[in-house]
């Protein structure tokens, strides 16, 4: 069984490093630590130490260069899945094979740290993932293959990251040892001057701005779950929205609320914003029905 040293972190990584370690030796396991606000292990710590890995923590491009001049190790490759460090020249010739990354874009299409949520952000119609051979670019290596998959029009972060990890294992295993073998060249990415990047979600984007398209809006829904979610003030009332949809009904006015019997739409730049389930703050999630009957009397004294 071919032995490899695998670099992830969160749980896109643990996924994965569960799959491979089922067809491939591990023989170390590269992560970022936990941060102080985290509690309790990582999920790839916590597999990790479950099988009884070595496992190494770094949080810069140095600390990862130190582990390699400091240890030697017998993999010839190396597998990266959600790890968010820009290796050196020198770690990846560290490697006969060199280190292989699984991207959950089309490169050259969302390139960076964040390709999922963007996928959405942008309506792409198709997502996908890239298995690359790293160099010290951003997500600029050869390709060893790429496959892409439909995206459905209420499709989530959340959702969309548990297919891209099945099709992901399902290119390593088929195509990894291929690679190994010197079966497959790897190829340039192709229409460089169509790469896109992508940022790394934080907080601060969940805030909706109801000046913005009801179209843009509905893809932040869908595109912030499970994380950091779509966060708005109806009013007075501060909600997290979980599920939505665009409506075409008149002119609208951005933030304007209207309550029509169990329907709930709120005014954008362009068509309105029809909310069908969301989290009052302090709350559970709920359907629009069982927050009207709450809410409806306080919505309509704000309107």
């Amino acid at each position: 069984m071919t032995s490899i040293v695998f670099f992830g972190t969160g749980p896109v990584a643990a996924a994965s490093l569960d799959f491979i370690r089922r067809k491939f030796n591990i023989e170390v396991v590269i992560t970022k630590p936990r941060a102080p606000s985290f509690k309790g292990i990582t999920p790839v710590e916590e597999l990790a130490k479950k099988h009884s890995y070595p496992v190494y923590f770094v949080s810069t491009r140095a600390e990862l260069d130190d582990i390699f001049h400091n240890n030697k190790f017998s993999s010839t490759a190396g597998i990266v899945v959600d790890f968010g460090i820009i290796m050196s020249r020198d770690v990846i010739d560290r490697f006969d094979h060199g280190i292989i990354n699984s991207h959950f874009s089309l490169l050259p299409r969302w390139r960076g740290a964040d390709p999922i949520s963007y996928t959405i952000l942008s309506g792409d119609q198709k997502a996908g993932v890239s298995l690359m051979v790293i160099d010290e670019g951003l997500d600029t290596g050869k390709l060893i293959t790429h496959k892409s998959t439909p995206v459905d029009t209420k499709e989530t972060t959340g959702t969309l990251t548990e297919k891209l990890i099945t099709l992901s294992n399902k290119l390593l295993e088929s195509y990894l040892p291929r690679y190994l073998a010197g079966e497959i060249q790897p190829k340039n990415q192709p229409h460089l001057d169509r790469a896109t990047f992508s940022h790394k979600i934080s907080k601060q984007d969940s805030f909706i701005d109801w000046n913005e398209p009801a179209v843009v809006i509905e893809r932040k829904v869908r595109a912030y779950q499970p994380w950091p979610q779509a966060r708005a003030a109806l009013g007075d009332i501060e909600v997290i929205i979980t599920e939505a949809s665009t409506s075409e009904m008149g002119i609208s006015t951005p933030g304007k609320i209207i309550v029509e019997k169990n329907r709930l739409l709120v005014g954008t730049s362009e068509n309105w914003l029809e909310i069908t389930r969301l989290k009052p703050a302090g709350k559970k999630e709920m359907p629009i029905q069982a927050f009207l009957a709450g809410y409806r009397q306080l919505l309509i004294a704000q309107d």
